[in-house]
This record gives C-alpha cells, sequence and structure tokens, in this order.
C-alpha cells in the first residue's frame, strides 16, 4: 500500500485538494482526500508543497516505432507499398525498450496513444499503451484504439515517387471510400450467411479490420492538418455514419465554428515544429485554445518522435501563453485525451477505481520551465523518483 500526502491534488475531476492524500493499492486508487489514514507498513511519499497531477497522456504518438536514434532499422511505422493496410496493427513493432519510454515517464508522461504514420491512405491499428515496461503485452491499455487514415500530402508525396495511386487528395478519397463499400459488402455477406460457412465470403484480414471501424467498434483517426482535408475526413465520416477524431487539425482555428457544429473531438499538433511544409503555414499555438473555447474537446499532442514526448507539458504551457485557459490546457494532456480515444476508465484523472498513474511535480509543469519531476507513478509502482 501507498500513501501520498500533503500534496496539492489536482483530480481533473473537480476541484483542486490542496494538502490533500491519495491512498493506493494493488495499482489502483483506493481513497482521495484529507487527512487519510493508512496502516502502518504503507510506504509514504511527502508531497508537501508539490503538485500532484494525473498521469500525462499524449493521445498521438508513434512511440517505439520509429525508434531513437536508430534509422531504418528502428523505423517501423510505414509500410510503404501499398495504401491499404488496415490489418497492421502497432503493437506488432513497438520496442517498449526504445529510450523514448524513458524520456515519457520522466517527464510525467506515462500513457500515450501510438500508431502508424500517415505515408498510407488506411495504415492500420493503433494502440494505448503505459509508457513503462519491457513486453508491450504487459503494457496495453486498450487494442486498438482506432484505424488510422492519412488525408493531404502525405499519401500523395508517397505514392506518386512510386508512380501510382493516390497522386491526388481525389484519389485519397475514393481509395477509402472504395475500401468501406468493400467492407461493407464482406460485413453484410458475412452476416446474411448466419454461420453457415458454405456461404460465408472468403477470409479477407483487411476487411476484418475495416469491419470494426463500420461497426463502430474503433474510430477513424484522421491524419489531416488542412481545413479542405478535414472537411473531407468528415464529409466521408457522415457518409458511412463513422465515428472520427480529427488529428493534427493544423488549421482548425480557421474553421472553428464549423467544427463545433460537427462536435468532433481533435488532437492538436505538433505545434512545437517549424512549417516544414504546404500543410503547416497556418500552423499556430492558439489552435488548441479557440478550439477550446468553441467547446470542442481537444487533446494537445507531440506526434513523437516529431517533438520528443518529453516536451508534451511544454506545449501545454505555449498554448496557454497563446490564449487556453490554463485548466484547460492541463485536462488537454490528462482527461480529454482519455476520454476521447475511450480509456477513461482507467486514466485521466485521480479517482477512487482508477489506475494510479499519478505524478507529482517540483512547481507547475506547463509554468515553469525549471520544474522538475518528483515521483513517476504508473499502476501504483514508483518508477521514477528524483527524491535525492
Amino acid at each position: 500500500m501507498l500513501l501520498i500526502k500533503n500534496g496539492n491534488i489536482y483530480t481533473m475531476a473537480g476541484e483542486v485538494i490542496e494538502n490533500g492524500s491519495i491512498l493506493i493499492d494493488n495499482g489502483k486508487i483506493v481513497e482521495v482526500g484529507k487527512d487519510l489514514v493508512a496502516p502502518l507498513d504503507a510506504e509514504v511519499i511527502d508531497a508537501s508543497r508539490r503538485m500532484v497531477l494525473p498521469g500525462f497522456i499524449d493521445g498521438h504518438t508513434h512511440l517505439g516505432m520509429w525508434e531513437e536514434g536508430i534509422g531504418f532499422e528502428g523505423s517501423d511505422g510505414n509500410e510503404m507499398v501499398d495504401p491499404v493496410t488496415p490489418h497492421l496493427r502497432a503493437i506488432d513493432a513497438i520496442n517498449p525498450m526504445d529510450e523514448g519510454f524513458e524520456d515519457a515517464y520522466k517527464a510525467g508522461i506515462t500513457s500515450v496513444v501510438t500508431g502508424p504514420g500517415s505515408a498510407n491512405v488506411i495504415g492500420g491499428f493503433a494502440t494505448a499503451i503505459k509508457t513503462y515496461g519491457k513486453r508491450i503485452d504487459d503494457m496495453i491499455i486498450k487494442d486498438p484504439v482506432a484505424m488510422k487514415i492519412a488525408f493531404g500530402e502525405n499519401p500523395k508525396r508517397v505514392y506518386n515517387s512510386q508512380n501510382k495511386s493516390p497522386m491526388t487528395r481525389m484519389a485519397t478519397a475514393a481509395i477509402l471510400r472504395e475500401n468501406l463499400f468493400k467492407a461493407k459488402a464482406y460485413l453484410e455477406k458475412k452476416e446474411s450467411a448466419k454461420g453457415d460457412i458454405s456461404k460465408m465470403p472468403e477470409f479477407n484480414l483487411k476487411m476484418e479490420a475495416m469491419a470494426m471501424v463500420l461497426k463502430k467498434e474503433i474510430p477513424l483517426k484522421a491524419h489531416a492538418h488542412r481545413a479542405d482535408d478535414i472537411f473531407t475526413a468528415l464529409r466521408i465520416a457522415k457518409e458511412f455514419e463513422l465515428d472520427i477524431t480529427l488529428d493534427h487539425c493544423t488549421e482548425g482555428h480557421l474553421i472553428a465554428d464549423y467544427l463545433a457544429e460537427e462536435g468532433k473531438a481533435a488532437f492538436v499538433g505538433p505545434t512545437l515544429s517549424n512549417r516544414s511544409k504546404v500543410e503547416l503555414r497556418n500552423l499556430s499555438f492558439e489552435t488548441p485554445g479557440i478550439l477550446n473555447k468553441k467547446g470542442i474537446k481537444i487533446g494537445i499532442i507531440t506526434d513523437a518522435p516529431v517533438i520528443p514526448i518529453q516536451y508534451l507539458p511544454i506545449c501545454a504551457g505555449l498554448a496557454v501563453k497563446s490564449g487556453m485557459d490554463e485548466m484547460e490546457a492541463l485536462k488537454a494532456i490528462t482527461i480529454y485525451p482519455a476520454e476521447i480515444v475511450g480509456i477513461a476508465d482507467r486514466v485521466g484523472s485521480i479517482e477512487v477505481g482508477k489506475d494510479a498513474d499519478i505524478v507529482i511535480f517540483d512547481g507547475n509543469p506547463i509554468k515553469d520551465l525549471e520544474c522538475k519531476t518528483y515521483v513517476t507513478i504508473i499502476n501504483g509502482e514508483v518508477v521514477y523518483c528524483n527524491c535525492c
């Protein structure tokens, strides 16, 4: 049993509890409040005058799929020979021993969504995992959490260089539609067969994967920077009545009123970077705050390793500097991404029954560049301690 005492607890589920305590047992939060009593043999962490937060969550990364400092041998996020690869699974490519994971939990990031890149129109399954462990199977929070799709510049560039489709935005949209229609027909045949093997369609792993999207078991995770690409993603999702998140959403601030009407969540970023391509010409740290104030649920992301994962709280701080409310920025790297990807029953806030993923900071991590992580706890285990 572990007791955190005397901390200023930002639960992300209510008011800040000043000089509060958290009791942890068997990897779960069992009590939160003031003046908690723990067994005499409980381990105690004194968080006096420190900020206690739920572990941070980055809702869009490629952590462990593009390994630190390795190059081709550690690059496992894009299968750039076929624009349609929905059957690929991120968990088969993640290396949990990559240095990026240690960078993450030392900075207070305890959970991430990681998945395929944006070379293909349909890239494959993304997964939600903890950032501490040696075996990916033991780190999974939810798998899969989404199907990666991509619009705009990236699929065009990759397949134009191979002199094959898609070379245009029209082809990208058409390829996605075609495979959704194929999956719909495949699913209808399976359902009409009613278990009769002789009437079942020939097994197709790609269509099995896409069927999960059509049945709304997982959403589309749409790489879309430019406003027109965002609208195309929404258009196709409406046509097939699918769930979708808008990932990157770089020009979201230019169409904020329209996005508010659509009511879809967005992962905004990576913004701590230069305008490296045409789609990023309207890159701005104002975007998260503008969308948030319109009532759109957002998560702030690094797209690691595009931006190093440890700079997630800095990205939230720069969003505050550009007009976002401070508490909303904290929620955008805790409870909001958890809710968007469907893992809020386990992570994202400090509440009884949830996983004990808790971080103690010496200061405010999104306001103070000199702020240090004091302790990181994942599943009730102290995985990093800067106490000495």
